[in-house]
């Protein structure tokens, strides 16, 4: 199945507007890797446990999209957004969503 945050794919003109398709992922911070970034912020350099967690959780909302698309009948999902929040008390949990249009490709 295509994905694009486009509104078109060139050369495949849409045939039918499926409908809006979302994804949500919510996921906890880990007190050891809250920890652990607090050191590399100090230290400097990359926070690579958060990099894999967001990395890991627009994956899942992307695949849930998919799903969704997919069992509408949907060849393809277009304008895709993505949107990250920080959800919780003292922004211990992280949100990401992934909507965009399902459609029949022609």
């Amino acid at each position: 199945m295509i994905m694009t945050t486009t509104t078109a794919i060139e050369g495949r003109p849409v045939a039918q507007y499926l409908g809006i398709v979302t994804g949500e992922v919510i996921v906890g911070a880990n007190i050891f890797k809250d920890l652990f970034a607090g050191v590399r912020d100090i230290v400097g350099g990359r926070a690579g446990a958060y990099e894999d967690t967001l990395r890991s959780a627009r994956t899942q909302a992307l695949d849930e999209a998919k799903a969704e698309a997919a069992a509408l009948g949907a060849d393809a999902v277009i304008g895709i957004d993505l949107d990250y929040e920080v959800l919780g008390q003292g922004g211990s949990m992280l949100m990401v969503t992934a909507s965009g249009t399902a459609v029949r490709l022609g």
